[in-house]
């Protein structure tokens, strides 16, 4: 009886679509819902589902079959699209507010194994030195191959202080290597900000959430107050896996009076959108570098794209990770919800961001620096006895200079793409001084 009960249930669900499917279609040109739904598919769908739960070796729970079933449909899609049980739906609405449990890592899938796109400001997982495009292949000993993104994202999830073991395949690196992270709750700051020389700003945006344009906008001025000018400002976005749109426009605005910021285009006319600049109030004139890197993905190459088309800043580092797809969260209960790609960014000159990224105006690749070791090496004014400058200045050995220069040796020793936008920063404030005198009077 109750199989019976089944499938008559299903019968009925598939009229339902049919039907609703026909009406839809008698409104709307078939170009814009795509058809007809597949009836005759739909009833091999209502058999298989049948014939797993009358042959299966074990019993199977009814609502786990279709919640699998739903998964397949989205997951064979892309990487970002998504079924989202209670759980996820609830991780999602945690992480774009600002704090959550686990390793501290935003990941997608690749070839079945789950792929690094960024670690997180300050969590476990930076500690540890994980990389944008590391391949995690194991979870404490048990194979990632046949996980869906959900099942591994919630094994690296877990109560503060347990440990977890992650096995690690990096390009460049022979083998697979083993990862002991250990679990803590992640507060993501999404803003910082630090002066790094008199006069030069640093701007550190770890993802985009809800309030991140005027926290932005509140360590841009902290900056102003503390140098008198402001010369210059680095955007630092690396490792920033994105988050909200909206946010990262209003950001990018911030700096732009006009012209489009991103527009988006899909197959639905809704997914079809242009964001421009706002002209209610100045934009800051501040003169700026955008560090990116292969961490850098999607609310994150909007920036950088939009204030690089419109030559409002210099993009340095490396190519970004190219995440040009916009995700649309369609809630199905409260507790549940579907998470599905309907459009692809473009930069407002019409550059697709999706699999290609931005590319910086300047490539700064990672690497570590080693102090030169310059013991032995004289200049005239180490000499004993050597003529003075005769300018009133008093003249300044090597040895001198060099035990002057311990912060600048440390940020290019430490963080070399920071020390070379630094300097990058420096040349852009001085070319911006040195107006020749007939250019300044025909303006």
């Amino acid at each position: 009886m109750a199989k019976q009960s089944m499938k008559r249930l299903f019968n009925t669900v598939i009229l339902s679509l049919a039907l609703s499917a026909a009406t839809v279609s008698a409104k709307e040109p078939q170009a814009e819902v795509g058809g007809q739904l597949p009836l005759e598919e739909l009833r091999l769908f209502a058999d298989i589902f049948n014939q797993i739960r009358n042959s299966y070796v074990d019993d199977v729970n009814d609502r786990e079959l279709l919640e699998n079933a739903i998964r397949g449909l989205l997951e064979g899609l892309d990487p970002h699209s998504a079924y989202l049980d209670a759980s996820s739906y609830d991780h999602l609405q945690t992480n774009t507010t600002g704090e959550f449990g686990g390793l501290g890592l935003e990941v997608s899938m690749e070839n079945g194994f789950v792929k690094v796109i960024a670690p997180i400001d300050d969590s476990p997982a930076q500690a540890a030195d994980l990389r944008a495009g590391d391949l995690i292949i194991e979870l404490d000993d048990k194979q990632v191959k046949g996980m869906s993104l959900q099942e591994a994202v919630e094994m690296m999830r877990g109560p503060q202080g347990t440990k977890i073991v992650l096995t690690i395949v990096r390009e460049g690196i022979n083998a697979p290597f083993e990862v002991t992270l250990t679990r803590k709750v992640i507060t993501v700051r999404s803003v910082r900000s630090k002066t790094l020389e008199p006069g030069f700003g640093y701007l550190r945006v770890a993802q985009f959430q809800t309030k991140t344009a005027e926290d932005f906008r509140f360590e841009l001025e902290k900056l102003k107050r503390a140098n008198k000018p402001l010369k210059g400002a680095i955007i630092d976005l690396r490792n920033n896996p994105g988050g909200l749109l909206q946010s990262s426009i209003q950001l990018a605005d911030i700096f732009l009076d006009e012209g489009t910021i991103v527009y988006t285009e899909g197959r639905v006319p809704s997914s079809k959108a242009v964001f421009k600049a706002s002209s209610s109030e100045p934009a800051d004139t501040t003169p700026l570098v955008v560090l990116i890197n292969g961490g850098s993905a999607s609310a994150s190459e909007i920036v950088a794209g939009a204030l690089q088309d419109h030559k409002r800043a210099l993009v340095v580092g490396t190519q970004s990770f190219g995440k040009g797809s916009v995700q649309t969260v369609l809630p199905l209960t409260q507790e549940r919800a579907i998470k599905i790609t309907t459009a692809r960014y473009f930069t407002p000159n019409g550059r697709s961001i999706q699999a290609q990224g931005i590319l910086p105006d300047i490539e700064i690749q990672r690497a570590r620096v080693q102090p030169l070791n310059k013991d032995g090496e004289i200049t005239e004014a180490d000499l004993h006895g050597h003529l003075s400058r005769d300018d009133g200045e008093e003249s300044t050995s090597r040895s001198r200079k060099q035990n002057n220069g311990n912060g600048e040796a440390s940020l290019a020793e430490s963080d070399n793409q920071l020390f070379e936008a630094l300097n990058l920063l420096k040349g852009i404030y001085l070319m911006g001084q040195r107006v020749p005198a007939k250019a300044a009077e025909s303006e």
